[in-house]
């Protein structure tokens, strides 16, 4: 499943089905990206026909580079203050690969920045040359989006194994576990209680029978249920099912 993930609202702006044969930068071709979009991946997509296919769009990247690529430095720019010390590099270069070169002949801004967390460097490339660097790597951080959106269908809506296994078959569930997600994100982005996603959805399965207001449980989900015995016609009364 290859998502186009929009970081406002967490959402995929796309999602594109394949067999596990195709690629990710192969999928990631076929996807309509609007110009003016800043798109922030991994290096499964460090495909240069398709940053090339992206910058002629006037489309900004910020891609993670493999660590055996080729290129020459032609410019060193100046490194950030003292208080992003974790850039350590920032400069301009062009590509020297046979093939790479031929794909992408323009200038790149190659970033490195280093990851307190995990101990490591990050190799970035992005077309933007105007951005700050601390910048460019706080915009590969947030592309960890993707990996808690991918977390939740599959923990969440137990997106493990498949009842069954034809094609149509796994569509249905994963086009299913795309629609819910799409319903319990509205729910989270109504509802006035700052609810986790995780939690949304323990409660909800909790009262899946519970004949309740549901917007107002929303809200006050620890208030309880007013008593409406007594007529029951009283009110709107919704059902989660």
């Amino acid at each position: 499943m290859h998502s186009l993930l929009d970081y406002d609202m967490l959402l995929p702006h796309y999602v594109l089905i394949t067999d596990g044969k195709r690629g990710d930068n192969t999928a990631a071709k076929q996807m309509p990206v609007d110009k003016g979009t800043v798109v922030v991946s991994d290096r499964y997509y460090c495909d240069f026909e398709l940053l090339n296919h992206w910058d002629s769009n006037g489309v900004f990247f910020v891609v993670r580079h493999k660590s055996n690529l080729s290129f020459r430095k032609v410019m060193e720019n100046n490194l950030p203050p003292v208080r992003h010390q974790n850039v350590l590099i920032d400069e301009i270069v062009e590509l020297t690969g046979t093939q790479t070169s031929g794909k992408y002949p323009k200038q790149l801004r190659r970033v490195v920045v280093y990851n307190e967390e995990k101990g490591f460097t990050v190799e970035l490339l992005t077309n933007n040359f105007t951005w700050a660097a601390s910048t460019i790597g706080e915009l590969y951080k947030s592309r960890w989006q993707i990996e808690i959106f991918f977390r939740h269908v599959k923990q969440l809506l137990h997106i493990k194994s498949f009842v069954g296994t034809s094609q149509n078959a796994v569509e249905i569930q994963l086009w299913t576990a795309l629609i819910t997600i799409l319903m319990l994100k509205y729910l989270q982005f109504r509802a006035s209680y700052d609810w986790n996603l995780s939690n949304l959805v323990a409660s909800l399965r909790l009262n899946t029978f519970t004949k309740m207001d549901l917007w107002k449980w929303l809200n006050e989900p620890f208030t309880p249920p007013p008593d409406t015995l007594g007529n029951p016609n009283e009110g709107v009364q919704l059902s989660i099912f």
